[in-house]
């Protein structure tokens, strides 16, 4: 009690008792907590496997699945974060993980989703028996995949582009690793994060579809929210439903940009590195109304001095601390380290040759390398097309702040907007005017993955310091010599992060654009991921598990042969020292 009373002294000594400002953002704040826990309650209803959902196309039913889905995507962003912030810093900081995270990352994040779905989906529900929780994990743990990968490699990225006075002025100030993370590391980064966060939800959004709609050994399980909502309308070949679906996801997204991303957006601000700015600066009605109130003020103090105190904790300011700095430096940890490596190399070899010779024939390899190869050309071509078409837009926004305020929000509902939206009216074009569905359908795989190469490229173009564009100006240097010198060795190494997760994103991509319906009608190209997608709805687990691993194969190759040298050339020549 005397707790209590102490603290409601000091609001009154403070003057910090609630006014009518603190009505308005606390009526916001309840709202907020009281959907999330009806949503919480919904997804923990029983459930056996087999029952049926039933899905609505009444669109009285789509704030309530629009619900559903945001909440799904806020709990997977939460932890891709988490993701981020464990495995992107261990990267950057130690270099033996960094040999193990960073191909992880490269695996994973070609692995289609219906890869995860199909292997994760029946854990969760032996996990969480007769209930709604298990299918809603998997679902869940789907979202997170879409999401994870490009918010680590970037966050990855700007951690070890951490200019090195700032490490100076760390080691000046003794900071322990623990502190460098919180008071260098992430806000230096968060920028850029930010940008990543929003294109990882956007991702989000076009993989919902799939993980909504989880169909697996000839059976669906349907979800309730949007994702599911299109599916039913796709399959009945209803447009007012989808028009229906398109509206709900303009407000729900402008809601959560103007709820969630813009006062983050705007309180970042004050994170940017450069000594000179310009341009607008990025306002927020959220931080506006939160600046007026007095109580939330007050807790906001008061939190930010609970944050100063878990960052200063004195046992995490102990040296050495073995979160950043190498596990070892002796000879014999290296070569257990390393060994380690290979055994684990050499173990997943051993077992997938046993599987191939045992349950595989060999026509069946060959076949499978040709449609990958087939798919592999077509990503090619088509991150090349984007990049050509979104390094420019991405250059001039993020050099204009204020071209920024008014892109952020459309090039995030763009983004958001799932591309299997676009589907039925390709697949209507086609029949129509008897194109060839290997041709006309391949644009599909990069409409949501596109979006990385520009939100890397503007994350990019917004941190080249302003002093050094206005001594480019000064010095009266031509465009293309601007560009040459500063503006593409400023951007290179966020626009690898980029088209790295564009690639994966289209090879994701192809197990539903390769595979396009409306109503009755179905046009599947040739590909690796129409096999993936047929076999998948088959249930048929040993061509599901080949194919998954030959898509693996092909990322790692090209990963290897052409991104991974191009982002250690931009890593040694571009960034700052």
């Amino acid at each position: 009690m005397s707790f209590l009373r102490n603290t409601f002294m000091n609001v009154y000594k403070n003057k910090a008792y609630p006014n009518y400002w603190d009505v308005i953002a606390l009526s916001i704040v309840l709202s907020i907590i009281f959907l999330l826990a009806w949503v919480a309650r919904q997804m923990a209803v029983p459930y056996e496997l087999g029952q049926r959902l039933p899905i609505s196309l009444d669109p009285s039913y789509l704030p309530g699945y629009a619900m559903r889905t945001v909440s799904r995507m806020l709990i997977a962003l939460f932890i891709s974060l988490l993701f981020t912030f464990i495995f992107g810093t261990l990267a950057a900081k130690n270099k033996r993980a960094e040999r193990f995270i960073i191909p992880m990352i490269d695996i994973l994040q070609s692995v289609p989703i219906l890869g995860f779905l199909s292997i994760t989906v029946v854990g969760f529900i032996y996990l969480f028996p007769g209930s709604l929780l298990g299918p809603e994990c998997a679902a869940i743990f789907a979202i997170f995949t879409s999401q994870a990968w490009n918010m680590a490699l970037g966050f990855y990225q700007t951690v070890r582009s951490v200019p090195s006075e700032m490490n100076e002025a760390a080691d000046v100030f003794h900071l322990s690793s623990w502190q460098r993370f919180w008071r260098i590391d992430v806000p230096f980064s968060l920028p850029g994060l930010l940008w990543n966060t929003m294109v990882s939800m956007s991702a989000g959004w076009f993989f919902v579809v799939a993980s909504e709609a989880i169909s697996v050994s000839n059976q669906q399980i349907l979800l309730p929210g949007i994702g599911s909502y299109i599916t039913v309308a796709i399959q009945s070949a209803d447009v007012k439903a989808i028009i229906y679906a398109i509206l709900t996801m303009f407000i729900v997204i402008l809601i959560y940009d103007q709820l969630l991303f813009r006062p983050l957006v705007a309180w970042s601000q004050k994170f940017k590195t450069e000594q000179v700015t310009d341009g607008k600066e990025v306002r927020s009605w959220v931080i506006n109304l939160l600046h007026r109130t007095r109580f939330l003020r007050y807790l906001g103090l008061q939190m930010r001095y609970f944050f100063d105190a878990c960052v200063n904790v004195r046992f995490l300011r102990k040296k050495p601390d073995l979160i950043y700095t190498e596990i070892a430096t002796g000879h014999s940890m290296s070569l257990l380290w390393n060994s380690l490596i290979i055994i684990l190399i050499s173990s997943i070899v051993l077992f997938a040759g046993i599987f191939i010779y045992l349950y595989v024939p060999l026509d069946s390899i060959h076949h499978i390398f040709v449609l990958g190869l087939i798919t592999a050309l077509r990503v090619f071509i088509l991150v090349i097309l984007c990049s050509l078409i979104w390094v420019p837009v991405g250059v001039w926004v993020g050099l204009r702040p204020n071209v920024a305020y008014i892109v952020q929000p459309l090039a995030q509902f763009l983004a958001a907007f799932p591309a299997n939206l676009f589907y039925p009216f390709v697949v209507i074009v086609i029949v129509t005017y008897h194109l060839n569905v290997n041709i006309w359908a391949t644009p599909l795989m990069i409409l949501g993955a596109q979006w990385y190469v520009l939100f890397n490229v503007i994350a990019g173009a917004s941190v080249i310091p302003k002093d050094l564009l206005q001594v480019a100006d000064n010095l009266g240097l031509n465009t293309w010599l601007k560009w040459r010198r500063l503006i593409l060795p400023g951007i290179f190494p966020y626009y690898i992060t980029g088209a790295i997760t564009a690639a994966g994103g289209a090879w994701n991509a192809s197990i539903v654009a390769e595979v396009v319906t409306w109503g009755n009608t179905t046009l599947v190209s040739t590909g690796l991921g129409a096999y993936i997608t047929e076999h998948t709805m088959k249930g048929d687990f040993v061509n599901i598990a080949l194919s998954i691993g030959m898509m693996c194969i092909l990322v790692l190759v090209f990963n290897h042969l052409i991104w991974r040298p191009l982002y250690v050339f931009s890593e040694k020549r571009f960034i700052q020292d």
